[in-house]
């Protein structure tokens, strides 16, 4: 089998692959190795301790915002999902939108198209140490 490949930084674009017949098949992956696997930022704390309802407070004007910090909106939306899934889901969601994680805990990624660079706050990626519960 033979195997072409095109490449932009370490990241695969695509690849062809022709078998003894002469078919070809494609499919779109990482470069071995080059994935950062994502995990949920260390442990913070708020400058003062905030209720849950402050902080999703945060979160959405965050997010409400953050398409004009630059990037497209496609990204943000991604980063978004990613932000408020679980790990395994969070994964796949930026593996398939083209982000590159620079921090695994995604404070920092970047757009692998455009280049963009995103970065996200803790308080929209994990509660601080100092929430206030309601009982």
């Amino acid at each position: 089998m033979n195997l072409i490949e095109c490449r932009l930084s370490d990241y695969t674009l695509g690849c062809i692959q022709l078998d003894n017949m002469g078919c070809a098949g494609s499919s779109q992956t990482k470069a071995e190795g080059t994935a950062k696997k994502i995990r949920k930022p260390k442990a913070w704390k708020h400058p003062q301790p905030i209720t849950k309802s402050q902080l999703i407070q945060l979160r959405e004007e965050f997010w409400d915002t953050a398409p004009h910090y630059g990037g497209t909106k496609e990204i943000w939306d991604a980063l978004r999902a990613a932000a408020e899934a679980d790990l395994t889901l969070a994964q796949a969601i930026v593996d398939s939108a083209g982000i590159i994680v620079q921090n695994p805990d995604l404070t920092v990624c970047f757009d692998e198209r455009a280049g963009a660079r995103y970065e996200l706050p803790k308080y929209v990626l994990s509660e601080p140490k100092n929430l206030i519960r309601s009982s």
